[in-house]
């Protein structure tokens, strides 16, 4: 982990939680008073608070927020799907509670139905100018014909999809493949190791990254792969539009609020009929032309996500949260 140098950032430390089952539900729970005061704490402390949810810090917090409103700006960012129905059900709480917190600020992925006034639509910024120009260049001497170059960004579990994307890898020729960068860590790592042996030395496991070197391998990339069960939006996706990498992924969270058929290949994870592995191979089939036209199109996808772009927005949601105020 990289030593923070600046003294104006104190980090507080809280007890790693979580987990499924009662064992792990009683633990929880006996960690939320400890959570709570170190929280509150720092709270009565601040002028601006920021949360991230779904988590546990962040419940603490947003619940604590009905009750300390005076002389406190409150910024709280939701970072799972918005949208999602079947959720557990932390989550919908946290949820159901942000949608009522009219006196904060909330960010969310995505655009949806019915959105309340002071739930704002955002993109995770993860890209610079340096990076969009970068990217333009790579991709514009990307050529996509096979052996193609294949990349995963994420956590090594199910819900990632993980064993999806090698089972649609396993249904193509070895000779269509170069390689397979697969990136990142997990509990099930191993597992995913040993299902990857039929691929051979095609696969490279390379672990988590620093960004220099994640831009690196995915620039390479022809498709970037993605069969999640669950997401927000994964910044992963815009990173790698960035080098004109082809998204072959589910229409999970807000993905389907940016990718369509002309700018990625989107598999309706929700479909009994068409599995991922058939989305996987219409993709590897189109002609030349018809992939470097998608490419060139993601390339747009990446402007949204840059800082410069984050912060001309932010201006403006201040300006419409200021008009709302004065209108009541």
């Amino acid at each position: 982990m990289q030593k923070l140098e600046s003294q104006k950032i104190k980090l507080i430390s809280l007890k790693n939680v979580g987990g499924s089952g009662l064992f792990s539900f009683f633990k929880i729970i006996l960690q939320y008073p400890i959570m709570f005061w170190v929280v509150y704490k720092q709270i009565r402390r601040a002028n601006i608070i920021h949360t991230r949810a779904p988590s546990h810090p962040a419940l603490i917090a947003i619940l604590i927020s009905f009750f300390i409103k005076k002389n406190k700006i409150w910024w709280n960012k939701y970072a799972g799907d918005w949208g999602q129905i079947d959720t557990p059900l932390s989550y919908r709480f946290q949820r159901k509670i942000l949608k009522i917190a009219s006196f904060s600020k909330v960010t969310i992925n995505g655009f949806w139905p019915n959105q309340q006034k002071h739930c704002f639509s955002f993109e995770n910024p993860c890209l610079t100018k340096e990076d969009i120009n970068k990217g333009k260049i790579i991709a514009r001497d990307k050529v996509f014909s096979p052996p193609f170059t294949f990349s995963f960004v994420g956590r090594f579990d199910d819900i990632k999809g993980v064993s999806l994307l090698l089972n649609a890898l396993k249904s193509i020729p070895l000779d269509q493949i170069n390689k397979i960068h697969l990136i990142g860590d997990g509990p099930k790592l191993n597992d995913y190791k040993i299902e990857a042996q039929e691929l051979g030395d095609k696969v490279i496991f390379h672990g988590p990254l620093k960004k220099e070197n994640l831009h690196h391998f995915i620039s390479q990339s022809h498709f970037f792969l993605l069969p999640s069960k669950a997401e927000g939006f994964p910044k992963v996706v815009a990173e790698a539009a960035c080098y004109g990498v082809i998204p072959i992924v589910s229409n999970v969270g807000s993905i389907k609020h940016y990718l369509n058929q002309k700018n990625g290949f989107i598999w309706n994870i929700k479909s009994d009929k068409i599995s991922y592995t058939t989305i996987f191979n219409n993709a590897l089939v189109k002609e030349q032309n018809e992939l470097k036209a998608i490419s060139n199109e993601v390339l747009n996808l990446a402007e949204q996500f840059t800082f410069e772009n984050y912060l001309k927005k932010l201006k403006l949601y201040v300006l419409v949260s200021e008009r709302n105020n004065k209108n009541g």
